[in-house]
């Protein structure tokens, strides 16, 4: 197998990315790549030299100091100061493996020969790339417009030997780590350092690694589902395909072909009903579920589209003899994405609770609160109440971000998206998602022992096997807060196919 992945101009998508990850596959540019980002900065430094005119951020301030005109023996040490003013970065460290996403989707905007910066840049961020040389970055400092200028330049200042990066698993200081690999810093040419700190990588990163997990949670969504309705001892027909053609929306499709599919040759399912209904956190799975993925996948269309795009500013056109300042570093398509991603995904929380509560209530033959002897044992009593608390706080967290906006650089910036915001709020709803389903999981296995000796699906007991051998069937009182992560930990072990994933 290629251990790299050649850099092209060649549209990614979601599945080539989580391959590329999975298999840890190294960065490589291709010779066109390497040509264009070679012709673009000779486009501008032989503009540079020809004129005199002023191109903003190139031999001009930033922002709101856009006017004021840089001396041409001052652009190097322009860009050096822009780099160490705007890594003004609080809060928490972003994740190692977002950080590691974000200098791959930074190195494949800049190849597309649009942003002007030299090739031993680029080929610095690569080498960063291929020897798990990871910067420090915080999740605070970005308005998600004019770039995410904080965390980028925290992302990208070890060029300079300035900064931290992880190495080893271990924060080493970035000049130390120069020292290490033998590497000069990077002398920056004009352009570079607005090029490095414009663009969308702290969104874009966010956003990929949001929708794999999103992907792969709304699958186990279906599956837990499916054994909290067997256990509920919940009926079939509302999964029948019959109902789902005649409001075809493919999500939905999708979900109630999954449930019946998960569902197949369960003795408890064929076994007759004393009831003629079940309540639509059963009954309408395929509705709740269907409407997440099918947001799911507008939300993908947006994040890939973003990763195959040229996002700093201003815009080198060698071809066309143009450098255009626009405002391609405006996170509001992503800012939007992520809050309709927060409320999908705080919903397939929100029906995961509601079947938690049902299967507790101690309806249809189930004992109460799932234990043998109810009063004695509080059994599943609390952690329906973390469950529904964790529900609460995704409400919090799913309110929208893109609606806000503030005036920033002094007015010059005075419409922001507010993106990035959105990005971490939307990983600690997603996070949060992830607990409620495990304790849904927690539940529905409790729930399920008491059909015994009648058997779920062929699917459905395999994989309550393999949850088994971590997770125990509660006969008393135990300190259940260790088997609530224990079943986090387990959903987390699980690889989910791309098939199943994405199709």
């Amino acid at each position: 197998m290629n251990e790299f992945h050649i850099v092209t101009n060649k549209p990614l998508d979601l599945v080539a990315i989580n391959e590329v990850l999975r298999s840890n596959k190294k960065l490589k540019l291709s010779e066109a790549s390497r040509e264009r980002i070679i012709k673009c900065r000779n486009f501008l430094d032989r503009k540079l030299a020809e004129s005199d005119r002023p191109f903003y951020g190139i031999n001009t301030g930033f922002g709101s100091l856009h006017n004021v005109k840089i001396n041409s023996k001052d652009l190097s040490k322009l860009q050096c100061n822009l780099m160490l003013s705007h890594a003004c970065g609080t809060g928490e460290f972003v994740p190692v493996e977002i950080c590691k996403l974000m200098l791959w989707f930074k190195i494949r905007s800049l190849s597309y020969g649009h942003s002007g910066v030299q090739i031993e840049t680029v080929e610095r961020l690569i080498d960063f790339y291929n020897n798990d040389i990871i910067p420090v970055v915080y999740t605070q400092g970005s308005l998600g417009a004019s770039g995410d200028l904080a965390p980028l330049a925290h992302l990208t200042l070890p060029l300079l030997g300035e900064g931290e990066v992880y190495y080893n698993g271990k924060l080493m200081g970035s000049k130390k780590m120069l020292n290490k690999f033998n590497w000069e810093p990077i002398t920056l040419k004009s352009k570079e350092g607005l090029a490095l700190l414009n663009g969308t990588q702290f969104m874009s990163a966010y956003g990929i690694h949001l929708l794999l997990k999103s992907h792969k949670l709304a699958y186990l969504g279906d599956v837990i589902g499916a054994i909290s309705l067997d256990a509920f001892d919940g009926r079939i027909e509302p999964f029948d395909e019959l109902v789902h053609l005649i409001r075809p929306h493919n999500g939905q499709l999708k979900t109630a072909k999954r449930l019946q599919h998960i569902l197949e040759e369960s003795e408890i399912r064929e076994q007759p009903k004393k009831h003629i209904q079940d309540p639509y956190c059963f009954r309408c799975m395929p509705q709740v579920h269907g409407a997440t993925k099918d947001t799911i996948d507008f939300v993908e269309k947006t994040f890939i589209t973003e990763i195959n795009s040229v996002t700093d500013n201003p815009n080198i056109f060698f071809e066309e003899d143009k450098i255009i300042s626009g405002g391609n570093f405006h996170g509001q398509p992503l800012a939007l994405a992520f809050d309709f991603l927060k409320i999908a995904m705080a919903e397939l929380g929100s029906i995961s609770e509601r079947r938690t509560f049902q299967l507790i209530s101690g309806q249809r033959g189930l004992p109460s609160f799932l234990v043998t002897d109810p009063g004695l044992n509080s059994g599943f009593m609390i952690p329906q109440y973390t469950a529904a608390s964790i529900v609460s706080a995704n409400k919090q967290l799913a309110t929208p971000a893109s609606v806000d906006s503030i005036v920033s650089s002094n007015g010059q910036e005075d419409h922001v998206s507010m993106g990035a915001n959105a990005a971490t709020q939307a990983n600690d709803l997603i996070d949060n998602l992830e607990r409620i389903l495990a304790i849904e999981l927690f539940n529905a296995s409790q729930a399920i022992h008491f059909r015994k000796p009648i058997k779920s699906s062929p699917f459905i007991e395999a994989f309550l096997i393999s949850y088994r051998s971590v997770v125990p069937f509660v006969e008393n009182d135990i300190f259940l807060h260790q088997e609530i992560m224990n079943s986090i930990r387990f959903l987390q072990s699980l690889n989910v196919d791309n098939e199943a994933l994405l199709n």
